[in-house]
């Protein structure tokens, strides 16, 4: 049997100012499953995945038509706050961004003592729970109250990855992860991306120009270009059988 819908993207546009950068882009994502956006650069990938958590509204005169169904309910609805849209459907960047003047182990309670925690065993709990899911509590626990700016940039996306967590997000997005990191850097994020989906049941979006980073971790896969959607299906046939030309053309480099 096929895997509810988490989050279900329905005719889905959005603007800067005047100019439009996603026309109509309809999929389902499906819960516990990894989906990848892949496509050119200004395509519209990253747009669409800052539409999914109400993030691309945060830019002035950016708009948004369409619908972002989450459990059935429209994350645009009027009498939803987007702050805690994005509690539920967290965000990891492209480029990390721990917060350099708060600790490692800060780091990844932020988010709750934001929303009023202040018990310490608890946060302590949290924080090793969420740097053990991650992979890097080994790495880090001796050196959890240096900055996490002093990090390696790949633990630093680790770091920022187990902040997002901690907050116990229903869908986590992930915008090009790995794309200012090193090979053994990426290859852990990957790893970690696969492991997030197989053992916590993870729900996650991933942006990449990698193609095969979307091979290795999506299990469907959505083929943007010019702000459309092409095509969307396994990432198996996506890869191996697509069935639009300019799918086949982008996934075999002769294009993009």
């Amino acid at each position: 049997m096929e895997q509810d819908v988490k989050l279900d993207v329905v005719d889905l546009s959005a603007w800067y100012g005047k100019k439009q950068a996603l026309s109509g882009v309809s999929f389902p994502i499906r819960s516990g499953e990894v989906t990848a956006i892949i496509g050119p650069s200004g395509c519209g990938k990253s747009t669409l995945i800052r539409c999914l958590n109400r993030m691309h509204e945060l830019v002035t005169d950016a708009t948004v038509e369409g619908k972002v169904m989450l459990d059935g309910t429209d994350i645009y609805g009027r009498d939803l706050n987007p702050a805690d849209i994005r509690r539920r459907i967290g965000m990891v960047f492209q480029k990390p961004n721990p917060f350099p003047n708060m600790s490692v182990r800060d780091n990844v309670v932020a988010g709750l003592r934001l929303g009023g925690v202040r018990d310490k065993k608890r946060l302590d709990e949290v924080a090793k729970t969420c740097l053990e899911q991650v992979h890097l509590w080994d790495e880090v626990k001796d050196e959890l109250k240096k900055s996490g700016a002093s990090l390696s940039g790949g633990q630093q996306q680790r770091l920022c990855i187990a902040r997002a967590l901690a907050v116990q997000p229903e869908v986590l997005l992930m915008d090009e992860p790995c794309s200012a990191l090193d090979p053994i850097a990426t290859a852990k994020i990957e790893e970690l991306i696969i492991s997030l989906k197989n053992e916590l049941n993870y729900t996650i979006v991933i942006v990449t120009h990698n193609m095969q980073q979307a091979a290795r971790v999506a299990d469907r896969t959505a083929f943007m270009y010019l702000g459309k959607l092409i095509e969307f299906d396994e990432t198996v046939t996506i890869f191996g059988n697509p069935k639009e030309q300019l799918t086949e053309r982008y996934v075999t480099g002769k294009f993009g």
